[in-house]
Formats: structure tokens, sequence, C-alpha cells
């Protein structure tokens, strides 16, 4: 591992723009375009929107963790939560699928948003409730 963050906040929606920045300024020694460091911080965004919305139903007491660590020139990501958790991981990843009603204006796309994005996406269970997010990233030509 050649770098590591740990950051915890608060499951608030003024606090989704401020994890992707972190995260973005996390990555940014590995010298990404401008198209890697959007879907980066879009990726991110899904992530930490879907632990507002579906895990803590808009709870402001619940809290988020964003685990990143640099290896080499990829970049992983973890974002957890210990909300409701996801009764069917497999069926929640499906496109359009969502738990909210039309009212809320869900696309149902979060998952498929991230796993267009980025290299990798595992989603799983955190322990007894919550869920987690890891994400992987590849800068490309962090080399050059």
């Amino acid at each position: 591992m050649d770098n590591f963050m740990n950051l915890t906040i608060s499951a608030k929606s003024g606090n989704e723009a401020f994890a992707r920045s972190v995260v973005a300024a996390f990555t940014a020694p590995l010298n990404p375009t401008v198209d890697e460091i959007n879907d980066i911080k879009t990726a991110v965004s899904e992530a930490v929107t879907n632990c507002i919305v579906h895990a803590y139903g808009r709870d402001e007491s619940g809290i988020i963790g964003i685990d990143a660590k640099i290896q080499g020139n990829t970049v992983h990501i973890a974002i957890s939560d210990k909300g409701v958790g996801i009764k069917d991981i497999m069926q929640a990843r499906q496109p359009f699928f969502t738990t909210k009603s039309e009212d809320e204006e869900r696309s149902g796309l979060g998952f498929t948003v991230m796993e267009t994005f980025m290299d990798s996406l595992i989603v799983e269970p955190n322990g007894e409730q919550g869920v987690v997010v890891t994400m992987t990233k590849a800068i490309n030509h962090a080399e050059d």
C-alpha cells in the first residue's frame, strides 16, 4: 500500500459533495485525467447518496465510513454504513431497481453508475447491519 485515508461523516446530504471532493483530492497524486477523476467523483457520490437515502432513510444521525488506499496506480475505495442493509444485493444491483416509491424520484441506477465508471464494484453486507461498497479504479497514465 502506497497511501491510505479514513474519513467518517454524518449521513447528511451536504456531506456528499465533501466526500467526493476528499476522495478526488486523495487520488490527485496519481495525476488522473479529468475523465478519470470525474468517474471517481461520480461513483463516490452515488455510493454516499445510497447510504443517505437508502441505508438511513435521510436520518442524519447515521454514520458513513470512507476508506481509500492507493496501491501502485490503482485507487481502492470502500464506503460503508450501518443502516438497514440490502435484503437482496443481486436484485438491488439490477438497473432501474429501487425500493423507493415513484414519488421519491429515484431512478434505481446507483449501482449501475458505479459499475460503469469504476473498474470493479463489490457490494456486500457490513456485519450485522449495513453495507460496504468497494470500488477500484486504475489510473491508466499514472506512470507517465
